[in-house]
Formats: C-alpha cells, sequence, structure tokens
C-alpha cells in the first residue's frame, strides 16, 4: 500500500487556487511538496472565506486550507539574493517545479525554465496562467472569472432576458487543476523513459474551453450560437429547480421521458395535464415550458422538499434537494465517502479540507497533514530537506531572507 507518489518531490510556488488545487492533488498521493510563499505579500487564498469560526484569519481560509493541505510551508523572500541560494538547492532536490504567475515573474527573478534546466537539465516545469506564456493576450493577468468571460461561459450561463451572470466564482480554477495535475503525470512518465524533463505552457482559459465542447460543436457544424436558458434543457421538460415548502428551500427536478412525466402528473393530482396537447408530448413540452414550470411551481411549493425528494425518486424520477453547504457536510452518502477530513491544524485546533476525490484500491491517497501556517516548515526544510546546518539557517535568517 505504498503511496504512489512517494518519491516525487515539488517545489511548488503555485498561489491562490488554480495551482495549489492541482499540486495538493499530488500531495494527496504521496508527494513531497514544499510550497514557497512570500513574506512579504500574503497569498489571496489566505484572505478569502469562508474562514473557521467566520473570523477573518490568514490562517483560517478554509480555501487556502483545502487547496494546500499535505505540503511543507517555507517562507522566502525573492527579492533577496541569499533567498534565491535556497531555492537553487531546492530546484536541485526537485523532480518538478510549479509556478503561477504571470509569464514575467519568473523570468525577472532569474528562475525561468532555461534557466532552471542549467541548474538541473531534467528538471520539470509548469507554467500555469490565465493566457499562458505566449500571444498577445500572456500577459493579461487576472482570476477565474475573467478566464470564463472571455471562455464564453458568460454568454451562456443566466436568463436570456437578463445579463449574463456566469458560473459561479472563478470557474476555471476549479477546472484547470484536472488538466494540471495530468500534465505533471505525463511529464514524469515521459521523464522515466527518457530521463528527459521539460517545460509545460497550461492555458487555463483553454483548457476550461473542453466544457463547451458541445456548444463549440454546435457552431462549427451548424453555425448556431446558443445563447442563455436559465435552469432549462433543449431535451427535457420539465428541467429546473422548484420552491419547495418553506423559506429558501429546493428541489432539482427533471423528467428525461413521457413516462416521467406522466409520473409527476399523476404525483401532483394533475392526471389531466398528462394528456393536455401543450404537454403530452416532449416537444409540446419544450415550446410551452413557461406554463409547465409555473404548473409544477404551484404543486412544489406545497410539499416539504425531503418528501418531495422521497416521492419523486421511488417513482423512479431524478430529483434532489438543493443543499446548502451544512446539509451536504453531514449527506449520509458524503459522509459514507469521508468525502470530508478533519485534521489537526497548529493554529484553529481542527479544520476541515476535502478528502481524495479517487478511492483506489492498491495505492490509497491520504491527507496528511493540515495546510501550513506561514513559515511554518522553514526550518524543517532548511534543515531536513536541504540539510542545512544551524550556521547557514542563522545567516539566512540575518539576512532576511526568510521574512
Amino acid at each position: 500500500m505504498a503511496s504512489p507518489l512517494k518519491d516525487v518531490k515539488i517545489l511548488d510556488f503555485m498561489w491562490v487556487m488554480a495551482g495549489p488545487a492541482a499540486t495538493r492533488m499530488l500531495a494527496d498521493y504521496g508527494a513531497t511538496i514544499v510550497r514557497v510563499e512570500s513574506p512579504l505579500r500574503v497569498d489571496i487564498a489566505r484572505t478569502l472565506q469562508p474562514f473557521r469560526r467566520n473570523r477573518p484569519d490568514p490562517e483560517g481560509s478554509a480555501l487556502f486550507g483545502n487547496c494546500n493541505a499535505g505540503k511543507y510551508g517555507l517562507t522566502l523572500d525573492l527579492g533577496n539574493p541569499r533567498a534565491r541560494e535556497v531555492i537553487f538547492d531546492l530546484v536541485r532536490w526537485a523532480d518538478v517545479v510549479c509556478e503561477s504567475f504571470s509569464p514575467k515573474a519568473m523570468r525577472a527573478w532569474g528562475l525561468g525554465y532555461d534557466s532552471l534546466r542549467e541548474i538541473k537539465p531534467d528538471i520539470i516545469m509548469v507554467s500555469t496562467c490565465l493566457m499562458g506564456q505566449t500571444g498577445p493576450l500572456s500577459s493579461f493577468a487576472g482570476f477565474g472569472n475573467l478566464a470564463a468571460a472571455l471562455a464564453g461561459f458568460h454568454h451562456l450561463t443566466g436568463w436570456p432576458d437578463r445579463p449574463p451572470a456566469g458560473p459561479f466564482g472563478a470557474y476555471t480554477d476549479y477546472v484547470a487543476p484536472r488538466f494540471t495535475a495530468i500534465a505533471i503525470f505525463a511529464a514524469l512518465e515521459y521523464r522515466r523513459r527518457t530521463g528527459k524533463g521539460q517545460y509545460i505552457d497550461q492555458s487555463q482559459t483553454e483548457s476550461s474551453l473542453h466544457f463547451l465542447a458541445p456548444a463549440l460543436l454546435e457552431y462549427s457544424a451548424n453555425g448556431h450560437s446558443q445563447i442563455r436558458a436559465g435552469n432549462r434543457d433543449p431535451r427535457f421538460a420539465p428541467h429546473g429547480v422548484y420552491p419547495a415548502k418553506g423559506k429558501d428551500r429546493w428541489v432539482a427536478i427533471v423528467c428525461k421521458t413521457d413516462e416521467h412525466f406522466r409520473t409527476l402528473c399523476s404525483l401532483m393530482g394533475r392526471r389531466e395535464l398528462a394528456g393536455d396537447p401543450r404537454f403530452a408530448a416532449l416537444p409540446a413540452r419544450l415550446e410551452n415550458a413557461e406554463q409547465l414550470d409555473a404548473l409544477v411551481t404551484d404543486w412544489t411549493r406545497t410539499v416539504d422538499e425531503l418528501e418531495m425528494e422521497k416521492r419523486l425518486q421511488a417513482n423512479s424520477i431524478p430529483a434532489h434537494v438543493v443543499e446548502n453547504s451544512r446539509e451536504y457536510l453531514n449527506d449520509p452518502q458524503v459522509v459514507h465517502r469521508e468525502h470530508f477530513v478533519e485534521l489537526s491544524h497548529p493554529h484553529q485546533g481542527t479544520t476541515f479540507v476535502e478528502g481524495p476525490r479517487a478511492k483506489l484500491s492498491r495505492t490509497p491517497a491520504k491527507v496528511g497533514r493540515a495546510a501550513p501556517t506561514l513559515g511554518q516548515d522553514n526550518q524543517y526544510v532548511l534543515e531536513e530537506i536541504l540539510g542545512y546546518d544551524a550556521e547557514r539557517i542563522g545567516e539566512l535568517v540575518a539576512a532576511g531572507a526568510l521574512g
């Protein structure tokens, strides 16, 4: 049951979410990761909610904690020449160097790929930023909400009679990490076979385009540009999120077949709707979707959401309660799968992070430790990983290299 990545060593300059979420996946499977942070400029992820006990605290951000669990934390002032000496030693130690700054940042510090492979010829380096390292928009810096707009997601999300809403949050920050991790795996396998490292230039915006494949195909094949449709679906009706009894209670419902719809009509006590020419067949239901949604809503708002979910599922109609965060944390399926893991935390006492997403039977993943506090592992990294003695560490402290 050895960790599959136990021999992989990663020097991680990633920040905020899109980068750190990728290396977090590798940490779960045993990679040793040294996460470098600036002591002068706090990682934005440390400033983002939700916070433990709802109190703003750079050591209490659930976002930062989730993206950096299992890593060692080292603070270095990269503008300090003595700090770069440490970086060069870490490059010699590492198999992979990862960064997610704008294209000019690493080169400005003398830490571009050409410089690093002079230090270690077989190094693998990953640069993941909004638009990629080259091209007219390469210098455009921003977050995943901007990338989602650039890629076209905002045009497709929202309601047709309202301005674009966009997907929730910094969308590409949640999509791109999966591609980053896969690219690192591929580069490691290539190096295993050939002994050669390589440079990975990843555009987070381009990565997200895979999730627009149906819309892109529809346009390229038929010249049709999709528009915002709210919760509607071009193939199913009714299809949406409907209010249940009580305040802010909702249930998602979809009828995928005519049989589903007839059963729903029976449960609603409106059997006559199954024979109504406006709704009897799918094309008619799609054409009259607004009227149909109003009729479904008249029923759903009178029924408790859990009872509604139970009755619909018992009759094979796809449906589920819309859960809030507390309900999802305690969802029996989520609890059974051990999706959330409680860890001890040096500042918060305990904290929760998401567990590994995949269950590998022969090489299971494990969340080893909470995300590091600022500078938490300076001594360990310098002494145990790099082998520095007390005198050299003292010199780095005196020089201000560690912040």
